[in-house]
């Protein structure tokens, strides 16, 4: 992983774009790895059909990663032959082996590390500039003092050496260098960070796979701002936690990922009952149950969307990229704040852990306002009905402001009530205020023309736009539709960006079709419609999206 992480690093400081993203094993603690990266001249926003170049530090347990590693009938693998040799099925597929005695190379220099020999030999193949790596070196190994940084360098030039010889390997196109500093982030890094931008000075979370990232952002930089984050004993206490801190008028957050989103949901209802904003993130992975921990998938929908015991409408958003997670999460704690109410952002391990290199994200204007309460009259209205729904809310201790908010049904003032007349009232009133809002083009990402659409949702938006480009390569038009609101649904919207397409294509990543059945309940789709879904932990590639389009566009 840190010879994946420092490979990216130094090849977007030399001007290319690229994406890392990880493969690793079930275990708690150890166990095999793979850092899976993507380099390009162009920004990139998934993994490619395949991989080029394969280096293996060592084999153990490496067959399990034979379907998530797909080779080109050309690739390179680099093999030390002391550790063993590759699964048989990869040599197979390779074109080429190369050996890179890395082993051999230590015994003879004990302070040289095996990352940094297959680092220097990746550098090497990929035609990355050694000086760049350097620099990357003695910037990141400086405080392990000059003996550590010499025996890196070294070892990144043996690697380097050893396959200096090497004929006819392929080279990445040569960078285009730029002065504009760009960042290295994650999407649960992003996602952190447009908590923070967004006005959230509250976090609770109990650690959970993939989410934990987001938790180890904020520990250090809430307190930078006023803010603080405490670690719970678990997902009861942390979104309990949260409800009592925007109780008092502190926008809060929680992250979390399945198991642990499934222990939030009473909490959520309290939340969406008693009007109090908050902001729930789930890092969505494998399930059911404890599933698959460390791989993607976006079979959390239908909990987020329909959870909820009772008709309790609340916001669901999700980010569509790295970059798209900090937007998605800054204008999430937005709407809660300004809506009053509950607002849950799906992301999932894929976009969460990936990291990739951006231009440097704009301050976007939107921060969360709440409505608050500062002039009463007796008594005091918490509930208050007309207008757009959205009542003040009073900060307790607020002379005059004194209200009960709890689960139960209420009346204006918040009287517990069993009264039919206020319960319609009150569900009224907590649907027509999400209901009526405007969400402006947030809503979704549209893109393209023509009679063709895909229609996909969060991580795989990246992986769509690319195979809709190939696509018009080929000769055939294809709009892109993402929405980014999955809940409330917007008919009106999804009708126009939708209109003049006769062939409609639902992309998604669950097993049951989770999204295409969520879109039948609320859209009208086109009567030639077909959906390509399957569940993780296999990425969906943009050639198999691409296969899609093209056959239903020849049928």
């Amino acid at each position: 992983m840190t010879t994946g992480a420092m490979l990216l690093e130094a090849a977007c400081a030399a001007g290319w774009n690229g994406l890392l993203t990880r493969s690793v094993g079930p275990q708690i603690r150890g166990g095999e790895a793979a850092a899976l990266v993507r380099l390009a001249v162009e920004p990139v926003e998934c993994l490619a059909d395949h991989f080029d170049l394969l280096v293996g530090i060592d084999w153990m347990n490496a067959q399990r990663f034979e379907a998530e590693i797909p080779l080109h009938p050309g690739a390179i693998i680099v093999n030390d032959p002391a550790v063993g040799e590759p699964p048989a099925a990869m040599r197979a597929a390779a074109g080429r082996v190369i050996e890179l005695p890395i082993t051999a190379l230590i015994k003879a220099n004990p302070a040289w590390r095996a990352n940094m020999i297959a680092l220097g030999a990746t550098a090497e193949l990929l035609g990355l500039d050694s000086e760049v790596l350097h620099a990357l070196i003695s910037k990141r190994f400086s405080d392990k003092g000059e003996s550590v940084v010499a025996a890196s360098v070294a070892a990144i030039e043996a690697g380097a050496a050893a396959m200096a010889a090497e004929a006819g390997v392929a080279k990445l196109a040569r960078a285009q260098k730029t002065d504009v500093r760009r960042w290295l982030i994650t999407g649960n890094e992003a996602t952190a960070l447009g908590a923070l931008r967004g006005g959230i000075r509250f976090a609770a979370a109990y650690p959970i796979t993939p989410a934990s990232e987001i938790l180890e952002w904020l520990a250090p930089n809430l307190p930078k701002v006023g803010g603080a984050l405490v670690q719970a004993e678990d997902e009861l206490a942390s979104i309990n936690m949260i409800i009592g801190s925007s109780y008092g008028g502190v926008p809060s957050i929680t992250a979390t990922s399945g198991p642990g989103f499934s222990l939030m949901i009473e909490a959520l209802g309290l939340a969406t009952a008693a009007e109090v904003p908050i902001v729930v993130v789930n890092v969505m992975r494998g399930g059911p149950s404890t599933g698959i921990p460390t791989k993607s998938e976006q079979a959390d929908l239908n909990i987020a969307v329909y959870g909820l015991h009772g008709d309790a409408p609340h916001i669901v958003v999700a980010p569509q990229s790295v970059p798209d997670c900090l937007l998605t999460t800054q204008w999430a704690t937005h709407l809660a704040e300004s809506l009053q109410t509950a607002a849950i952002v799906l992301s999932d391990q894929f976009v969460g852990q990936a990291q990739v290199a951006v231009s440097r994200p704009a301050d976007v204007a939107f921060i969360g306002q709440r409505l608050k309460a500062t002039q009463f009259e007796e008594p005091y209205k918490r509930y208050a009905l007309g207008g757009n729904g959205v009542s003040p809310m009073a900060i307790p201790g607020t002379r005059g402001g004194q209200y009960t908010a709890d689960g139960l049904t209420h009346t204006e003032r918040g009287t517990p009530t069993s009264g039919g007349r206020d319960h319609l009232a009150q569900l009224d009133k907590r649907r027509d205020k999400l209901d009526l809002h405007d969400y402006g083009g947030l809503w979704a990402t549209l893109e393209g023309e023509g009679e063709i659409a895909v229609l996909t949702w969060g991580s795989l938006t990246g992986a769509v736009r690319e195979a809709i480009a190939r696509a018009a390569r080929d000769g055939v038009k294809v709009r892109l539709i993402a929405p980014r609101l999955l809940m409330p649904v917007r008919p009106a919207e999804m009708a126009a960006a939708l209109e003049g397409v006769t062939r409609l294509l639902v992309v998604e990543q669950t097993h049951s079709a989770q999204f295409h059945r969520y879109l039948r309940a609320h859209y009208t789709l086109p009567a030639n419609t077909s959906v390509f879904h399957r569940p993780g932990p296999l990425p969906m590639r943009p050639g198999e999206i691409h296969r899609q389009i093209m056959q239903g566009a020849a049928s």
